[in-house]
């Protein structure tokens, strides 16, 4: 399409006013409702009435992370398994009565949450409510239905996990980052222990944390608050809650971290060499006030982009890398994470050069900060994408459902951009001499190998029919 002058001087008008104004809109935060059902399941309701369309999204109080040892996966494999049958749900029916409706549904699974979610007409919310709230204390599983998952499960692990050098890469850096907590465990879960999954594992974990009073239920969309409560009463209202789900998560409490490790794997699927480093820090659920905020608006300025400074030093200066960046992860419930990458130009000779282009680039960080000009386009960017999110249902329902589950509250979910004003040069500086220290850390290369190698490092996967 051909853009004409007048209307692109237009487009840039009002794009610089957006980004005049962030701070101001930002706080203009959508109109939310938050109300308890009797039996402690929480509910948002985030009103937007442009379109007769809903998001419906339930979100569990478990994940990856509470799973018992030695059944990795279970917490992904039930996500698979509830889509199957229910007395009034026939066995792969509840996706298509969505679709059927004029609807889409999905889910998904993390460490610390599950999640299930419809995007559907108004007039339809009664429905997929009910369906959904059937579901989550009617499943039933045959042996027969549980054994054809898990191999639709293995298949998934096959495709994304084993045909796939930089997840495994990243699979491996998990394992070695973490020394007892379950965030180094898969999401998807372990081959070895995936293959052992039973009804029983699934039906036992089912039991235990699928209840209204261990969930968060968000609606957004052409509703009130009022539709929201009388429908959310008339369905899941009607299920007892379940006194054995604890009020806290039982977890391995992480060790100190105190020494740099390192990871090197070979495959011949690899590609360019890749330099990796993943640190330990401390997530928005367990930070001290301001601090994710400033590890979150560090690695914008570090990592993020072309304008970031991993990418001019590694990239535009240098001439290391093809490619190199980093991002801040903070969504966790126990701690958050950095990881940092960098794709090699040339052969993996260049990964030691790499490394310790990388380092210096930390180093001034640590050592000198940033500057506030890097600081006030860091936040202006996340402000504007703040806003954003504010026009789009299903990003909304996803910011509070996440950050609900995860124990926060509402005012602290709606003032992030107050938290981000708040940040100075200085806490950057602070947050980068206490968390980018190399003991909090696994260093990775992923390099090409020749094929006969790559048999005598690992068997490969077995193969199902």
């Amino acid at each position: 399409m051909i853009q004409l002058p007048g209307v692109f001087r237009l487009f840039v008008w009002t794009a610089t006013l957006m980004l005049a104004i962030a701070p101001l809109e930002a706080k203009a935060q959508p109109r939310t409702s938050e109300f308890m059902l009797a039996n402690g399941l929480q509910v948002v309701v985030i009103p937007d009435h442009r379109a007769p369309v809903v998001t419906h999204m339930i979100w569990y109080k478990v994940g990856a992370a509470d799973e018992p040892r030695g059944v990795s996966g279970i917490a992904h494999f039930l996500e698979h398994l509830m889509f199957k049958s229910t007395d009034k749900i026939p066995l792969g029916e509840f996706s298509k009565i969505v679709a059927r409706l004029g609807g889409n549904d999905n889910a998904f699974t993390g460490h610390d949450v599950t999640s299930y979610f419809q995007r559907i007409a108004k007039e339809r919310l009664a429905t997929v409510m009910g369906m959904e709230a059937d579901r989550m204390v009617n499943l039933r599983l045959t042996d027969t239905e549980v054994a054809t998952e898990r191999d639709v499960i293995l298949e998934e692990r096959r495709s994304r996990i084993e045909n796939n050098p930089a997840a495994i890469m990243d699979e491996q850096m998990n394992a070695t980052l973490y020394y007892s907590h379950p965030y180094g465990i898969p999401v998807i879960g372990w081959e070895h222990e995936m293959e052992k999954l039973s009804r029983e594992d699934a039906l036992s974990f089912y039991k235990h944390f699928y209840a209204p009073n261990n969930a968060v239920l968000v609606v957004a969309g052409d509703v009130t608050a009022d539709e929201v409560k009388k429908l959310a009463e008339e369905t899941y209202g009607k299920i007892p809650a379940n006194p054995a789900v604890a009020s806290a998560r039982d977890r391995p409490e992480e060790p100190p971290q105190r020494a740099a490790r390192r990871v090197s794997y070979s495959d011949p699927r690899a590609g360019n060499a890749s330099f990796h480093r993943d640190y330990v820090v401390p997530s928005y659920s367990t930070a001290q006030p301001g601090e994710a905020e400033a590890l979150d608006l560090m690695m914008k300025i570090v990592g993020e982009g072309a304008t970031s400074r991993l990418y001019k030093r590694l990239v535009v200066e240098e001439k290391l890398a093809s490619s190199a960046g980093g991002t801040y992860s903070g969504s966790g419930l126990d701690s958050g994470s950095i990881a940092i990458y960098a794709v090699a130009a040339d052969g993996a000779e260049l990964l030691p050069k790499i490394e310790a282009a990388v380092d210096s680039v930390l180093a001034e960080v640590r050592d000198n900060g940033v500057t506030e000009a890097e600081l006030n386009r860091a936040r202006s960017s996340y402000i504007a994408d703040y806003i954003y999110e504010n026009d789009d249902q299903s990003s909304l329902a996803r910011r509070y459902g996440w950050g609900l589950a995860l124990g926060r509250t509402v005012s602290q979910i709606e003032g992030w951009p107050d938290a981000l004003a708040k940040v100075s040069v200085d806490d950057i500086k602070r947050a980068a001499g206490t968390y980018l220290d190399l003991r909090r850390s696994v260093t990775g290369y992923l390099t090409p190998s020749p094929q006969e190698d790559a048999h005598a490092q690992r068997p490969l996967p077995k193969s199902r029919s």
